[in-house]
């Protein structure tokens, strides 16, 4: 059958399911693109939505991961992971459609029940889809390709979504909110993601599958989910994931709200953050993956992780500016930078929990990683959109007070108020993920030192491929080069005063006869 899995799996034909994988990354990303994050959160505003139902509306994404548990068992029972996949994309896209439909009906009540279920149903059926694919393409990549592969994967998805992301900012530029081309447009965006998905389904199914080995015994749940929290280190990277999606999760399904509720921001302008923010991804995916694969995925997370979090805790910074203009130069750097660290996290956390898994049985690894974090994701913004209202009403500022015999100058150079406490709150969790990363063990990871160096000397090197400009590849190369000398020199002379300490001599007298 077509869908069915293959029994020998040749070299040729494994490359041509990567190349199929590749490909089909695009077009999933452009679903994703325009039906999920701001567009999601600018279409439940259109149809009236609160702080609550968007914290509900990003919670679903997270919680109905909790159906990997009969997800594992499809799996393990059919061991036809193709076929679970193409089908379960193919059902889930159809919501879709219903989506494209609710944005013309006006919005209220009835209609925010109607986007929170279609939601449900197309994220939990999603899910079993899911469960197969990460199972199958863990046989499917060869382990020692898997950083280089992922990378290329996620560069076709992201510059697919960068395309995607910009039309739709174009679209809802010309229906501004409050147009009556409004809704047209937000049904335009779902349905032409529902053609997409479609295009999606058809890479997976041309996609190849490795057999899965005949099953030992009768699969049971509770075992099979007892194995990874049996292996140590994976429970710690478990630890990990859980406490980082909550951190992050606790925030960023806020920002949309933030900036058109609190900044008065434009839907557009926040969407043209959103491509900012996938460029810089773009750039820095192909670096990150070749430094996961010749150190190891967790030196680039001790390093992408921090910055991601410093990110969210500069975010506060957004409300302390009044000029406009600037407000949102401000806001495009900080993007770029985030797009930057998502990238090394998203690729790295990803791979990390593939490479932990053991071949063979990787489903019961990553669907009991899946539902630990998941779940600790969809608790944050459920958590963040109940206690929106509480945060609203108070403000924290620190007041410099200067007192002369004339005069008495207050200055406040710092208030907080609204979502900016969520972004503090989440940088101090966040800092207690980055606790637990240190205790996971990864084979080939470095000090973090040293990953820094690297890191800065593969951006030198990238800098020098793109750039055509010498002056700019000196601005790369003297500094470092200048490093290097003065060290040399430095190990130079400690050697030459140990020789002159043996030998008895005063080492300034010595060096002044050699000369």
């Amino acid at each position: 059958m077509f869908l069915a899995p293959t029994p020998s799996l040749s070299e040729e034909d494994r490359e041509r399911g990567l190349r199929h994988l590749v490909r089909e990354a695009g077009f999933s990303n452009a679903v994703t693109a325009v039906t999920s994050g701001v567009i999601l959160t600018a279409f439940a505003l259109q149809l009236g939505a609160s702080n609550t139902t968007i914290g509900l509306l990003a919670a679903v994404t997270f919680w109905v991961q909790l159906l990997q548990l009969p997800g594992v068992l499809l799996v393990e029972g059919l061991r036809t992971r193709k076929r679970i996949s193409v089908l379960a994309s193919l059902i889930s896209r159809c919501a879709l459609v219903g989506m494209a439909l609710l944005a013309l009906t006006g919005g209220g009540p009835a209609a925010l029940a109607g986007l929170v279920a279609a939601q449900v149903f197309y994220c939990g059926i999603a899910t079993f889809g899911g469960c197969a694919w990460n199972a199958w393409v863990r046989d499917l990549a060869p382990e020692q390709r898997m950083g280089q592969i992922f990378a290329k994967r996620t560069i076709n998805a992201t510059v697919v979504g960068l395309a995607a992301s910009l039309a739709a900012a174009l679209a809802l530029d010309r229906a501004p909110e409050g147009s009556f081309l409004r809704p047209f447009v937000f049904a335009g965006l779902y349905f032409a993601a529902f053609l997409a998905g479609l295009l999606s389904c058809r890479e997976l199914a041309l996609t190849p599958e490795p057999q899965m080995p005949a099953p030992a015994e009768r699969v049971r749940l509770i075992p099979l989910l007892r194995a990874p929290l049996r292996d140590r280190n994976f429970r710690r990277l478990i630890a990990f994931l859980a406490s980082w999606q909550f951190a992050v999760n606790l925030a960023t399904p806020f920002f949309t709200v933030f900036f058109v509720k609190q900044l008065g921001l434009s839907v557009t302008f926040v969407v043209v953050l959103s491509v900012v923010s996938q460029a810089t991804n773009v750039l820095a995916l192909r670096s990150w993956g070749l430094l996961s694969d010749r150190f190891a995925n967790k030196s680039v997370l001790a390093v992408a992780a921090p910055l991601f979090i410093a990110c969210i805790a500069a975010m506060v910074g957004a409300s302390q500016i009044h000029e406009r203009s600037w407000v949102m130069a401000y806001l495009i750097a900080l993007h770029a930078l985030m797009g930057l660290a998502t990238a090394g996290v998203t690729l790295s956390s990803g791979n990390i929990a593939l490479k932990l898994s053991p071949r063979g049985s990787a489903t019961a690894y990553i669907a009991a990683n899946a539902m630990i974090s998941s779940a600790a994701a969809g608790l944050a913004p459920l958590l963040g959109g109940v206690f929106a209202d509480f945060f609203a009403a108070r403000r924290l500022e620190i007041l410099l007070r200067w007192t002369s015999p004339g005069d008495v100058l207050t200055l406040v150079p710092l208030r907080i108020s609204n979502w900016d406490f969520y972004f503090l709150i989440a940088a101090i969790l966040g800092l207690y993920a980055l606790h637990r990363l240190a205790m996971v063990k990864e084979q080939g990871e470095i000090d973090n030192r040293l990953m820094v160096g690297e890191v800065l000397a593969q951006a030198r090197r990238d800098v020098r491929n793109v750039s055509p400009i010498a002056g700019l590849k000196m601005l790369t190369d003297v500094p470092s080069a200048l490093l290097r000398d003065a060290r040399v020199r430095k190990r130079l002379q400690r050697m030459r005063d140990r020789r002159d300490s043996r030998q008895g001599a005063p080492p300034k007298r010595r060096r002044a006869g050699a000369r």
